[in-house]
This record gives C-alpha cells, structure tokens and sequence, in this order.
C-alpha cells in the first residue's frame, strides 16, 4: 500500500527519546521503540491550532510541524481512542499503521478544524495529484471557495477540514451544533465517534463564526443562535451529552495529562446525562 510505505519511511527516521511529565509520574519512551517483535511505536503531540507535531520536539510552532498533504490525511483518517492497554492515560488517543502505534496526546482535542470549505466536496479521481507540501503558517486561509468576510453568507452547503488537510478530510458543518465552552470560550462542532465525537475549532476561524452568534441570553452566557446562510439557527447543546470522551475530559478544575487544557464544559443539569466510554 502506497500510503503505508510513505508513512513507515517518514517515522522510521525518527530515533530520539522523550520523558512526559503527569501529575502522577514520569513516563519514558523512546521514539520507535519495539515492546514487541515487528511492534514500534511513536509519539506525537497536536496543539490547540491542529498542528502535529513528535511529541518530544524541543520547538512546536509552524515551522516544525508535519506538513505533508499525504502524511497528515494517512494520519489524522487513522485517529482513534487508545485501547491498547499501553499509555492510555497520558496519551488517550492513537493512530494506527499496520504493525506501528502512534500514540497522540493533545492540548485540546486531536481533531481541530481549521479551514471552512464552501461548496460540495468532489470525489478525486485516483490519479489525481495535491501538493505534497501544505502550507502551515499565519498566513493560512481559513477559507476555501469563498472569502473570509463572507463566510457563512451564501445559501450553500459548507464543511469543516481537519488538521490543515483541505478538501482530503472534511466533515459536513452544521451551524446549529456549534458548541461553546463557557469555562474557555473555546467553540466546538462534532467529529467522528472514533475520536469521541467532538473537534476543537481553531481559534482564528472560530474568531469568524462569533461574529455571527446571537446571545438572547446576554452576553455573560453562551450564544443562542447563529446567523448562516441567511437564516437564523438556534444553537442546540444536546449533542454534547453524547460524546464518547470520559466525564472527567469535561469536568472543570480536572488536568488530564494527554489533554493538557480543560475541555468543553456542560451545565450542571446536563452533567448527569453525559456518556463515559
């Protein structure tokens, strides 16, 4: 599988070692490592924008991030929780390659979206060829198909992009599922269940869609609708309630080591009614 030997020839290049420091203990590794025969193993870290990044590099910004188009889809389509039995707690989630475990902990969550796309999304034909090369930095549009002013403003369809994947890896964006984390102010939208059902939005596009929000309750309290697409959507926070990530990953005051800021927080009614995995 061409995207299989892509991915072993990138990680099998990385030989260093890496100490993560919980509230409870040290936990060493070493980048490749083999517990088993045939088994290795890396690490690797996802900040609050959706850059991945070894988990155990010196400098995490743009510049060290991984950016190949190829690399970044292979990796974030594989993106699951860790079940393994293997550093569960400080890195909650995994991306698999073949006989390769690549352990992920995060700032926030592991799926971040980062660009809005407008307009539906074609199949590539198998021959079809991207850039290998995304560009990660400031400058990054935050929108594809329509200008950042206008985002949200024609009656279209839209998706979200993961991780700075462009069209690759997308999810449908629905505007009345925006979530917006009281504690943090941080803005949220489901993903995949395999990764507990919900991704961060950047800071910067989520900058945009506040914008559009309407706070009939004040504005000390979470907006309650958002202008898109010429109408006007009730915000509705009920899918929250059925994310797969454990409680104490939305518990305020709780430090959870592979995630390392406080995620998106329910009110006290609804606490009850969320699922633990």
């Amino acid at each position: 599988m061409k995207n299989t030997k892509m991915f072993r020839i990138t990680s099998g290049l990385i030989r260093s070692y890496g100490i993560l420091l919980t509230s409870s203990r040290k936990v060493h590794y070493v980048q490749g490592q083999s517990p088993e025969p045939k088994i290795r193993e890396y690490f690797y870290y996802i900040d609050h924008q959706g850059m991945l990044f070894l988990d155990d590099s010196r400098m995490k910004n743009f510049t060290s991030c991984f950016k190949d188009t190829d690399f970044l889809v292979f990796f974030f389509k594989r993106v699951q929780m860790n079940n393994t039995g293997r550093y569960e707690e400080e890195f909650p989630f995994l991306s698999l390659c073949g006989r390769e475990r690549n352990f992920i902990r995060c700032d926030d969550t592991p799926i971040v979206y980062t660009q809005v796309i407008q307009g539906e999304i074609k199949k590539r034909p198998k021959s079809f060829k991207k850039s290998s090369v995304v560009q990660i930095n400031s400058q990054t549009p935050l929108s594809v198909n329509v200008s950042e002013t206008d985002i949200g403003r024609d009656k279209d369809e839209y998706h979200l992009s993961c991780n700075y994947t462009g069209d690759l890896l997308t999810v449908p964006f629905n505007p009345e599922k925006v979530f917006v984390s009281k504690s943090e102010g941080r803005v949220y939208h489901p993903a995949s269940s395999k990764v507990g059902g919900v991704g961060l939005i950047k800071s910067s596009l989520a900058f945009l869609f506040s914008e559009k929000f309407q706070f009939d309750d004040g504005v000390d309290k979470r907006p309650t609708h958002i202008n898109w697409a010429g109408s006007l959507h009730q915000l509705n926070y009920d899918w929250i309630k059925e994310v797969t990530i454990p409680l104490n990953f939305f518990e305020k005051g709780m430090s959870v080591p592979g995630c390392t800021q406080e995620k998106p927080t329910v009110d006290e009614e609804d606490e009850s009614a969320l699922s633990v995995a």
